[in-house]
């Protein structure tokens, strides 16, 4: 396969590898960007990426709760002054609110807000705004009491990155500070059990692989790998992970002191996972090819 400019600087940005070496490792891998991030990882020559994390697309997300239940809806756009738009607000309020009703983006897209769907709704803002948008994406938590909370607020329950937690307790305030911090922290799963298995295997594999670079013998290789482990299911958990209010306790040891059990959540932030070219690659062309 043969490997491009633009495919050398998307994997450099994702890892802050050096580009001889970006492009060294999709050679490796035959152009497989994931495989091309472990080949990395595993030379020591890149940071444990995430690698869905980058955002590259403009919009808001907008979150609204209503008893038990919570909404969190993107939104996006072409430019970041869309954002900034009070009419594009507006549309994106009305957006969340019906997404309390539905389950899906699907159905969200056919529900229908001032007499019209809101699929008909978001074109005929494209006409008026003159710019590209599109309803992403949603997600729902359910629980015995849900909290919502904006990072980057540009108007009320909507931002730049959008989360719900849902929980058992009467502690709403401490319920909030979860949900900030998981808005800095980014966790992957809730605990241990709902991380992804193939996630957790890849994760090891790599670690071994890592690890075996040293040369040591297997069985201090395998010691090396249990800590690893608990270090990388610590750090990707909610629950395993220092709480930003207080580092000195996880956030499930915080959330037991406080008397709060919290049962599920929700992160989304715009452009999460979508990759756009903005840059003129011919400098970089010249120095791969030369």
């Amino acid at each position: 396969m043969a490997i491009t400019a633009s495919m050398v600087k998307e994997l450099r940005e994702s890892t802050g590898a050096g580009m001889m070496d970006a492009k060294k490792a999709l050679t490796e891998t035959d152009g497989d960007m994931e495989a091309a991030v472990d080949w990395l990882r595993t030379k020591g020559l890149a940071k444990a990426a995430k690698k869905s994390g980058r955002t590259a697309a403009e919009g808001l997300v907008a979150v609204a709760t209503e008893g038990g239940k919570g909404v969190a809806v993107e939104v996006n756009s072409e430019t970041d002054f869309v954002g900034k738009n009070a009419d594009f607000q507006r549309m994106v309020g009305k957006i969340a609110t019906a997404a309390i009703a539905v389950e899906t983006v699907e159905e969200l897209k056919a529900s229908s807000v001032d007499g019209k769907t809101i699929e008909q709704t978001v074109t005929d803002a494209i006409a008026v705004i003159g710019e590209n948008m599109s309803v992403r994406r949603m997600a729902t938590v359910h629980g015995t009491n849900v909290v919502s909370y904006v990072h980057n607020s540009v108007a009320p329950g909507m931002g730049s990155i959008g989360v719900l937690v849902g929980f058992d307790g009467s502690d709403e305030g401490f319920a909030r500070q979860v949900a900030m911090h998981i808005a800095a922290a980014n966790p992957a799963a809730l605990g241990e059990a709902d991380l992804d298995p193939a996630v957790v295997e890849k994760e090891k594999s790599v670690q071994m692989d890592i690890a075996r670079e040293s040369g040591k013998p297997e069985a201090v290789i395998e010691k090396m790998i249990v800590g690893r482990m608990a270090k990388f299911m610590a750090e990707s958990t909610l629950m395993g992970q220092a709480f930003v209010v207080n580092p000195d306790l996880t956030v499930e040891k915080a959330a037991e002191e406080a008397g709060v059990k919290i049962t599920g959540f929700v992160r989304l932030e715009v452009g999460e996972g979508i990759a756009v070219e903005k840059e003129d690659f011919a400098a970089e062309v010249a120095k791969l090819n030369g």
